[in-house]
């Protein structure tokens, strides 16, 4: 603080996560229908608090989110970092300095906004018809490849920004399903090659939770991880507004205990893995694909 000549007052006392961190001043309390006073008890990130809500708080445990971009958050007790800085690490919500909690996270900007793109294009009027259009494809696409990357740099592609494309279309074969089944393949196809820069760091997926939301919805998507990464998907009842309201209640005192904040949290869906040859075939293109992008971009 000398050095950079900051104010201490600046700084706000360092207190635990959950727990009173403030209370709402009456102006703030007016804007949001609330009573002065009120107290703040529990604060994170927004991934982090998505990993709060499906309960992963512990070395080994990984939650996702595949929402307009894309997450994969692990925890570690470990110190390990990505030397290029394609996957960041934090303090977890339940880090001490006796039990060190990290959480190591992968960003992939075009995840759900993929899947919301071409369903705008296409003029479908919903997911479920596309879902229901794309299962009716056989794994791998009949060789149509979607590389996502068209909402922005990429930080796990060294903040490289190769656009999205499909490739391989054959005007005799390919259609609407054949578009669908591609995008999602392709989505999923990114989130194997992120969780592959992760294992780099320690971090190897063999159980994901994920709540049944977003793109997780389809079938298609979340069988496809699944089969990519060789790791079972457990979908829970849950999102990241059900786990600031437990994290609140916690430090409120409402629960005494985080186990008895999730004893209503429940799996509604288990996906098991099931290897497909023609899906690992399908991602080694995927790979070529999207190496010849990059080499394009930067020079």
């Amino acid at each position: 603080l000398d050095v950079s000549e900051l104010d201490p007052f600046l700084i706000p006392e360092i207190v635990p996560t959950f727990g009173e961190q403030s209370f709402l001043t009456k102006q703030v309390a007016e804007k949001f229908g609330l009573s002065a006073g009120t107290p703040v008890t529990y604060r994170a990130g927004d991934q982090p608090n998505n990993a709060f809500s499906l309960n992963v708080l512990n070395p080994g445990e990984i939650a996702a989110t595949a929402g307009t971009s894309g997450v994969v958050y692990g925890v570690t007790d470990k110190v390990n970092h990505d030397p290029y800085q394609r996957i960041n690490t934090f303090a977890h919500i339940n880090h001490t300095a006796d039990h060190p909690r990290y959480g190591v996270l992968l960003c992939i900007n075009g995840t759900g906004i993929s899947n919301s793109w071409i369903k705008k294009i296409t003029k479908t009027s919903v997911f479920e018809l596309m879902n229901q259009l794309a299962s009716a494809v056989k794994p791998g696409s009949e060789g149509l490849l979607f590389v996502p990357f068209g909402n922005g740099a990429e930080r796990m592609l060294g903040n490289s920004n190769p656009g999205a494309g499909f490739f391989n279309i054959d005007f005799n074969l390919h259609n609407h399903a054949h578009l669908y089944r591609a995008v999602q393949e392709g989505v999923a196809f990114a989130f194997k090659y992120g969780i592959e820069i992760m294992q780099q760091t320690g971090i190897d997926p063999k159980l994901i939770r994920a709540g049944q939301s977003n793109m997780f919805q389809s079938e298609i998507f979340g069988q496809t991880l699944a089969n990519l990464t060789s790791a079972e998907i457990l979908l829970c009842n849950t999102d990241g507004s059900l786990g600031a309201a437990r994290g609140a209640a916690l430090g409120a005192g409402f629960y005494r205990s985080a186990a008895e904040a999730y004893q209503s949290l429940s799996i509604l869906k288990t996906i098991k893995p099931d290897k497909i040859q023609v899906l690992d075939e399908a991602y080694k293109l995927w790979k070529k694909k999207l190496s010849s992008q990059l080499q394009t971009f930067r020079t």
